[in-house]
């Protein structure tokens, strides 16, 4: 099970730096760089509200789910 996040996809909708993104969510770029890179193990609800709110998008619109492929 993988949950993928497009963060980078949104961001470059949105046309949005990374810097000025971490700066209206109010997380730090470092932050932003673990969840577009996806080594992000959890996420607050109200960092996601945040971000959702930043980026007018569904959390649907960031975070994907795969199945892993069969062993």
């Amino acid at each position: 099970m993988a949950v993928i996040v497009e963060l980078d996809v949104m961001l470059a909708r949105r046309k949005m730096s990374v810097g000025d993104f971490a700066n209206a969510v109010g997380i730090t770029p470092a932050n932003v760089a673990v969840l577009k890179n996806g080594r992000a193990r959890a996420i607050r609800f109200t960092t996601l509200d945040s971000i959702c709110r930043v980026l007018d998008c569904q959390p649907g619109d960031i975070l994907r789910w795969t199945a892993d492929p069969p062993a």
